[in-house]
Order: C-alpha cells, then sequence, then structure tokens
C-alpha cells in the first residue's frame, strides 16, 4: 500500500482507474486466504492513519480525509525468489479464488466510505503513481494476506 497524491491504471492503451489523493493498494492473495482476510485487509486500508492532520502528523485515515483508493491485483508479490533465478509462485492463490477476494476487498473498502477504482483483474496493466512521502507499508495478516 501506498500513499499517492495520484494514481493511474491503463489496460491495452486504455485508462481504466484513476484517483486522486489516496492510498494505491497493490493486492496478492494466496489459496489459505478468505473472507476474515479481506475484511482485514479493507479494514486497515480504511482505518490505518497514514495521512497528515494540521499539525504535520500521520494522524488520518483515507477515509478522515475523504481520499480514494486504487486497488490492484498483483500476484507477483507473493514470487519466492529464494531458489534458481525464475520466481515461483506457488503460494499465489488460482485465478478464480484469487478474483473473488480481490471483488471483495473492493466491495468492504467501498463499504467502509472510500471511493475504489479498480484494475483489470488478469489484464497486463500499466500503474502510474506518484507516492507522497514516500509513504509505503507493507500489510500481512497471520494468514498472510
Amino acid at each position: 500500500m501506498q500513499r499517492v497524491a495520484e494514481a493511474a491504471v491503463t489496460v491495452g492503451g486504455r485508462e481504466v482507474g484513476r484517483i486522486g489523493p489516496g492510498l494505491a493498494v497493490l493486492l496478492a492473495v494466496t489459496d489459505q486466504d478468505g473472507d476474515a482476510e479481506a475484511d482485514y485487509v479493507a479494514r486497515k486500508v480504511a482505518g490505518l492513519r497514514v495521512f497528515q492532520d494540521e499539525e504535520g502528523r500521520m494522524n488520518r485515515s483515507a477515509v478522515e480525509c475523504g481520499g480514494e483508493a486504487l486497488l490492484i491485483s498483483q500476484f507477483t508479490l507473493y514470487g519466492d525468489c529464494r531458489k534458481g533465478r525464475r520466481p515461483s509462485f506457488t503460494r499465489a492463490a488460482g485465478p478464480e479464488h484469487a478474483e473473488q477476494l480481490y471483488e471483495l476487498v473492493a466491495q468492504k473498502l467501498r463499504e467502509h466510505g472510500l471511493r475504489v477504482a479498480t484494475g483489470s483483474f488478469g489484464a497486463r496493466m500499466q500503474v502510474s503513481l506518484v507516492n507522497d512521502g514516500p509513504v509505503t507499508l507493507l500489510l500481512d495478516s497471520e494468514r498472510a494476506f
């Protein structure tokens, strides 16, 4: 997750999602993940206090400051590069399971009050963003969502 001044995603030369100030979320899913992990991620993304208050402290959430979220599926986050020269993606969920949880996270983010833009699940995407800070955080539940 990165705090951004703006972010956009393009598929096949066509922009499919864009946000202003908010959070760019790169989401990876394992076969072990379920509704509880989707709920955890959505609550954290919506509620983490990573935006500045009037005193310049990171003390406000995306929801509190009217931020947006750009949600991008990215199974390559589970690439295991410890052996050889080619990453192994055995920990990444299959497309059907991953897409279901990706859509669930998007829905839950909206329920928390965020405007959510998305990429195209499974597509080759070009993501552009302006990292604000820079602020980049790794969210990981106990079960490695």
